[in-house]
C-alpha cells in the first residue's frame, strides 16, 4: 500500500466533506443573491406590518368618521381651524341656537350660544356626536338660560394616509386589505403549485393512456367558465374567505399542470433519468428526485406571475359581489375604489397601488433568485 493510500485510509469520517443536496445548494445560492434576500426581507416586513399594524392602529378598520370623509393625508392631526368652525356650525344647526363666539385654546373649545328662549341643556349631545369634539359640558349660563357657555375637548386625530369615501382610516384598511390579498395570493398559489406540479409530473412521466386521461380531465376543467364555477361554490358553501381560497386555488393549478407536463416530457428522456430507471429506482423516487427539481425553473417564474394574477382575480370577484364583503377589504378592492375617486382624491388610488407594486416587485426579485438557485444547469 502506498503512503497516499494509507493516509487517505486513516482520515476520520467526520473530516470528510459532506455532499450537498439540491435544496441545501439552492438555499446557499439564494442567500448569495442580495436582491432576492432584500426582497424576501421587504416582503416579510410588509406581511408583518399587515398582521400587527391593525392591532396597534388607533383607528379600527371599520370605524366611520363622518367629519373626515376623504380627509387628505397629513402629518398634522385633524381637525384644522377651518374644520372646527364648520363642524361646530353643522353640529348646532338642529339646536336652533346662535353661535355668538367661540375660541380654541390648546385642545379645549369654548363656545358661547344664545337663543330667544331657554336653551335645553341636552343640546350638548349634538356637539358630542361630531368626531371633532368630545366631553361637551356647560360651564355657565346667563339671562335665564338663554345664553350658555360651553366647553368641549377637541379630539385630535391623525390620518397619515387620509380617509376613504366613507370616512374610514385608509392606512388601517390598507393593512387589513394586505392580510386578505397576501393570504389569498400566497395560499392559492401554494395550492396551485402543489396540485399542478404533482398532476403534471405524474401525467408527463406516465405517458400513454394515463397521460391522455389526466390531461383530458384538465381540458374539461378548462371548459368550465370560472364565474360559473365560483357561483356554484357560493351556492353550496356560502360566501366567505375560505371560498375565495378554494375557488381561485382550484382553478389556477391547470396552467401549472400543463407547464410541468411539458417539462417532464423533455426531462424523462435525459440520460440521468434513463440511468436511474436502469438501476431500478422507483418511479416515485425518479419523479421526486429527478423530474420535479429539474422542472422547477419555469414553475418558479410562473409562480411569481400567479400571485398578482390571483390578487386581481380576487378583486374581480369582490367587484361582482362574490368575494370580500364590506367592511372587510383587500388591495384590489381599495384600488378599484380609488380609481372611481381619482379626480378629487388621488391618494385613494396611489397608496394601495404603492403597496401592491412593492409586493409585485419583491415577488419578481424572489422569482429571479429562486430560478437561478434551482436551475441545475448553473450548479
Amino acid at each position: 500500500m502506498s503512503n497516499a493510500t494509507a493516509d487517505a485510509a486513516i482520515i476520520p469520517a467526520r473530516d470528510l466533506e459532506k455532499g450537498r443536496s439540491l435544496w441545501s445548494d439552492a438555499m446557499r445560492r439564494l442567500r448569495a443573491n442580495k436582491a432576492a434576500v432584500a426582497a424576501i426581507f421587504t416582503l416579510a416586513l410588509m406581511a408583518l406590518a399587515c398582521v400587527i399594524g391593525p392591532m396597534i392602529s388607533p383607528h379600527p378598520f371599520d370605524k366611520v368618521y363622518q367629519s373626515y370623509v376623504k380627509a387628505r393625508p397629513s402629518l398634522e392631526p385633524y381637525p384644522t381651524a377651518e374644520q372646527i368652525q364648520d363642524d361646530l356650525e353643522r353640529a348646532l344647526r338642529r339646536a336652533r341656537v346662535t353661535i355668538d363666539s367661540f375660541s380654541v385654546e390648546g385642545d379645549t373649545l369654548a363656545v358661547t350660544l344664545s337663543a330667544d328662549e331657554k336653551i335645553d341643556p341636552r343640546m350638548t349631545r349634538y356637539i358630542d356626536r361630531v368626531d371633532a369634539f368630545a366631553n361637551a359640558r356647560i360651564t355657565g349660563e346667563e339671562n335665564d338660560g338663554r345664553i350658555l357657555h360651553i366647553e368641549a375637548d377637541v379630539a385630535r386625530t391623525l390620518f397619515l394616509a387620509g380617509t376613504d369615501q366613507n370616512g374610514r382610516d385608509l392606512l388601517t384598511r390598507i393593512l387589513i386589505g394586505g392580510r386578505v390579498s397576501l393570504a389569498i395570493g400566497l395560499l392559492a398559489t401554494f395550492v396551485a403549485l402543489l396540485i399542478g406540479v404533482a398532476w403534471g409530473a405524474v401525467a408527463g412521466y406516465a405517458g400513454g393512456r394515463i397521460d391522455q386521461l389526466m390531461m383530458r380531465f384538465v381540458d374539461v376543467l378548462y371548459s368550465l367558465p370560472f364565474i360559473f364555477f365560483v357561483i356554484m361554490l357560493v351556492v353550496f358553501f356560502g360566501r366567505n374567505f375560505i371560498l375565495m381560497f378554494i375557488a381561485v386555488g382550484a382553478v389556477e393549478w391547470l396552467d401549472m399542470a400543463r407547464i410541468v407536463r411539458g417539462q417532464t416530457l423533455s426531462i424523462k428522456r435525459q440520460e440521468y433519468v434513463e440511468a436511474a430507471r436502469a438501476l431500478g429506482v422507483s418511479q416515485w423516487h425518479i419523479i421526486w428526485r429527478h423530474i420535479v427539481p429539474n422542472a422547477l425553473g419555469p414553475v418558479v417564474i410562473y409562480m411569481t406571475l400567479l400571485v398578482p394574477k390571483v390578487i386581481l382575480l380576487e378583486s374581480f370577484l369582490s367587484f361582482l359581489g362574490l368575494g370580500v364583503q364590506e367592511p372587510m377589504t383587500s388591495w384590489g378592492v381599495l384600488i378599484s375604489e380609488g380609481a372611481r375617486n381619482i379626480q378629487d382624491a388621488p391618494y385613494l388610488l396611489i397608496y394601495p397601488s404603492i403597496f401592491l407594486a412593492i409586493t409585485l416587485l419583491c415577488l419578481n426579485f424572489i422569482g429571479d433568485g429562486l430560478r437561478d438557485a434551482l436551475d441545475p444547469k448553473d450548479r
